[in-house]
């Protein structure tokens, strides 16, 4: 059965009294650098990857970009979208303009006007919010959730991690990459995957070292 992710909400601490103000007022200036990191992190988990920036495309900003979904109209059709790297801060562009290229997506976005600014966000993350996407139904998972999931056989053995998925016509194919960088295709179909679990960060498949 396919998990559906689950979204934990922290809670933000209560008044603890005047004394315990006192003391935060001491540390203000560690508390904030610490408030400026978890905000961070939590905006980070709020982002749905959807795809990545491969290079600049032409003179005038345009940027060439892979989508994560099924279809790269899912991505096009986004008017807003964030960009981050590995630290977890995003920036927010509109996109002024995009279109489908092939396998990739072509786009231009706000305030990238030039090939050395798309040059820049070269390997950048695209996202968007997590609110921002269809609700899902039971037991779905969107694609863009796969990446980077250890992907284990039923024996317990690692066979990778999931580094992007391709598309067929019929359905999805995990491109598995191992620590020795050796590469399987693994069918996103019920006869090969047994589940997909969010919350333990693994895809449990059916499928041997030697395949």
């Amino acid at each position: 059965m396919l998990r559906k992710a689950t979204k934990v909400t922290k809670a933000s601490p209560g008044d603890r009294g005047a004394a315990r103000r006192k003391r935060a007022q001491a540390g203000a200036a560690a508390g904030e650098k610490l408030e400026s990191r978890q905000s961070s992190r939590e905006q980070s988990t709020r982002i749905v990857v959807m795809g990545r920036v491969l290079a600049p495309y032409g003179v005038n900003g345009w940027i060439k970009a892979r989508a994560f979904t099924v279809a790269p109209e899912t991505l096009i059709a986004y008017r807003n979208w964030w960009l981050g790297r590995d630290d977890g801060d995003w920036q927010e562009l509109a996109v002024l303009e995009a279109r489908k290229h092939g396998g990739s997506v072509l786009a231009r976005l706000e305030g990238v006007n030039e090939r050395e600014a798309a040059l820049m966000w070269r390997g950048a993350s695209i996202g968007v919010p997590r609110s921002a996407l269809p609700k899902l139904a039971p037991n779905e998972v969107y694609l863009a959730d796969l990446i980077g999931l250890t992907v284990m056989s039923r024996e317990g053995l690692t066979l990778g991690s999931v580094a992007g998925l391709m598309e067929t016509g019929a359905h999805a194919v995990l491109r598995v990459v191992d620590a020795g960088r050796s590469e399987r295709l693994i069918p996103l179909v019920a006869a090969y995957v047994d589940a997909i679990e969010l919350d333990a960060g693994r895809i449990v498949v059916d499928w041997h070292a030697d395949y």
